[in-house]
C-alpha cells in the first residue's frame, strides 16, 4: 500500500518510466535502416559525421519511440489487463502524461526533420502519420495483420533508410535504386512483424485483434512469413546482378540460404521457435540489408 500511494497521487511522470515508455530496445531496426541508407547514398561520412547523429537520434529515440508511447498510451486499457506494470496503467506515468508525451515527441521529431531538409521532413510526416495511425483509431492498423505488419514494416525498414540516404545528400530524393531497395526490404520486414504475433494468439482472439495467424492458422502465417521475407530478398539478388554486381548479389544470395535453413527448422513448430527464428533469422535478413546498400554506394560513387 506504502507503494502505491504515491503513484495515486502523483502529478508528473517518474523519469525512469519516460525512458521505459519508449522502448529503447526497439530502436534498433530504424536506426540500422537508417545506417544502410547513409552507406548506400555514396556520399562521404565522416565529414557529415554530426548530420549522421542526428539522423541517427530522429530515426531511434525520436521517430521510433514516438511510435512507441503512442502505441502503449492507445493500449493503455488492454494493458491494464495484461501487463499492469507498465509505466502508464501501474500509474507511473499519470493522468494523460502518455498522450502529452506522444505530442512533445512528434513536435520535437517533426522539428529535427525539418532542420535536415525538405524531402526529410516529407518521409517524417509520412512516418508520423502511420505510427499515429497504426495504434490510434479509427485507423488502428494493428487490428489488422495484413495492414497493420505492412505500415509497421515501411516504417521501420523503408521510411528510416530513405530518411538516411536523403540526409546525406542534402535532403534531397535518394537514387531510384535505394527506393526500390528499401521497399523490397520493407516488404520483406512485413514477415518479420508476423513473427511478434504467435505470441500472443489467445489475447489476440479474446480482445479481436485479427493478426495473420488469427486469421490464418499458426502454419498458415509460418509459411507466408517466409515466403513474405524470402521473395523480396530473392528479387534484390536478381537486381543486384542485374546491376553488375555479383559479388554481392552472391553474398545476399548466401544470407538468403540460411535463412531458408532457418526457416524449414521454425515450420516444424512456429509458435515454439517463434522467438528463436526472430533472433536469428532477422539478424542474418538484417546483415543482407547492409550488404545491399555497400553493393548501391558502389554504383552511386
Amino acid at each position: 500500500m506504502n507503494q502505491t500511494m504515491p503513484l495515486a497521487n502523483a502529478r508528473y511522470p517518474q523519469p525512469s518510466a519516460m525512458l521505459e515508455v519508449l522502448h529503447p530496445i526497439t530502436w534498433f531496426p530504424p536506426m540500422w535502416a537508417f545506417g544502410c541508407g547513409v552507406v548506400s547514398s555514396g556520399a562521404p561520412i565522416l565529414e557529415q559525421l554530426l548530420v549522421v547523429i542526428a539522423g541517427i537520434i530522429l530515426a531511434g529515440p525520436l521517430m521510433c519511440g514516438t511510435s512507441q508511447v503512442v502505441n502503449d498510451w492507445y493500449d493503455r486499457h488492454v494493458d491494464a489487463i495484461n501487463e499492469p506494470n507498465r509505466p502508464i496503467p501501474s500509474g507511473r506515468i499519470p493522468g494523460r502524461w502518455g498522450l502529452y508525451l506522444s505530442l512533445i515527441w512528434t513536435a520535437v521529431s517533426l522539428l529535427l526533420a525539418y532542420a535536415l531538409g525538405p524531402w526529410v521532413f516529407g518521409i517524417a510526416l509520412v512516418g508520423m502519420a502511420i505510427a499515429w495511425g497504426y495504434s490510434a483509431p479509427p485507423f488502428r492498423f494493428k487490428g489488422n495483420g495484413w495492414w497493420g505488419n505492412l505500415a509497421a514494416g515501411i516504417s521501420y525498414e523503408g521510411l528510416a533508410w530513405v530518411t538516411g540516404a536523403a540526409v546525406m545528400i542534402g535532403g534531397a530524393l535518394p537514387d531510384w535504386k535505394i527506393l526500390v531497395l528499401a521497399l523490397l526490404y520493407s516488404l520483406g520486414a512485413h514477415g518479420i512483424m508476423t513473427l511478434n504475433d504467435f505470441k500472443a494468439i489467445e489475447g489476440d482472439i479474446q480482445m479481436n485483434v485479427r493478426s495473420l495467424p488469427v486469421q490464418l492458422g499458426v502454419d498458415g502465417a509460418a509459411r507466408l512469413l517466409c515466403l513474405v521475407m524470402g521473395l523480396p530478398q530473392a528479387v534484390v539478388v536478381a537486381l543486384l546482378f542485374a546491376w553488375d554486381k555479383p559479388a554481392h548479389a552472391i553474398a545476399v544470395g548466401v544470407v538468403l540460404l540460411i535463412q531458408v535453413a532457418l526457416m524449414i527448422r521454425f515450420l516444424g513448430d512456429p509458435r515454439e521457435r517463434a522467438t528463436w527464428f526472430s533472433g536469428l533469422g532477422v539478424s542474418v535478413y538484417v546483415t543482407g540489408m547492409m550488404i545491399s546498400a555497400f553493393a548501391v554506394r558502389g554504383l552511386i560513387q
